[in-house]
């Protein structure tokens, strides 16, 4: 019932999209989309193939995983496939768009370090990460970035805090923030997406 409801009321976020075409008529009118992943805590599966693909390698917790595109207005327009704990952020993100697909040709798309390698492999000139202090090497003993770099980053990083803020908002659901117990098919999945759901109808409603 809840479901029907936020799906009538048009504040559910996608899941999915069929093609280049509908993804872009999604954000035709948005000027900025903000791209990061959200990890939630899961309970320890006494499976021990299981438990491996759900250790997150922080702090020996079992979570689950969601790529999550949201705005500057801090609206969760995307709410990926639930992964385990143990796949990497980028990978989630090449899952669901492939690479060889030009998914963010058009589109102001603002993500963090965890996503290096976006620039490389996707097309579009509008993708943006911060800039990554060198490695220290023979030849560089002492790496810094560049005051030019670390302005950027600053500047980035302020528009970024706002996927971070919107997560921030789905998980005001104490469903969201302990860790997750119920055994029910796929209610793991369901549940961040009714959450997100509830988010956007409290700032847009």
């Amino acid at each position: 019932m809840l479901y029907e409801t936020l799906s009538a009321l048009g504040v559910l976020p996608h899941r999915s999209f069929e093609s280049i075409d509908e993804m872009r008529k999604v954000f035709e009118n948005i000027e900025l989309i903000i791209i990061d992943a959200t990890e939630r805590l899961y309970r320890r599966p006494k499976d021990s193939k299981k438990q491996s693909s759900m250790y997150s390698g922080k702090k020996k917790r079992h979570t689950i995983k969601n790529t999550v595109i949201s705005t500057a207005d801090k609206a969760v327009h995307f709410i990926g496939m639930t992964f385990p704990g143990s796949v990497h952020d980028y990978t989630m993100l090449k899952n669901e768009f492939s690479p060889e697909e030009p998914w963010f040709e058009n589109i102001n798309a603002l993500l963090d370090l965890g996503y290096q390698g976006i620039q490389k492999d996707y097309i579009g000139d509008k993708i943006r990460i911060p800039h990554k202090k060198p490695r220290k090497s023979k030849n560089c003993q002492n790496p810094e970035l560049t005051d030019e770099q670390k302005e950027k980053n600053r500047v980035l990083s302020r528009v970024r805090i706002l996927v971070e803020n919107a997560i921030g908002g789905i998980k005001r659901f104490n469903i969201l923030n302990h860790i997750f117990r119920n055994k029910k098919k796929n209610f793991d999945d369901d549940v961040i997406v009714l959450c997100s759901g509830l988010w956007n109808m409290a700032i847009t409603c």
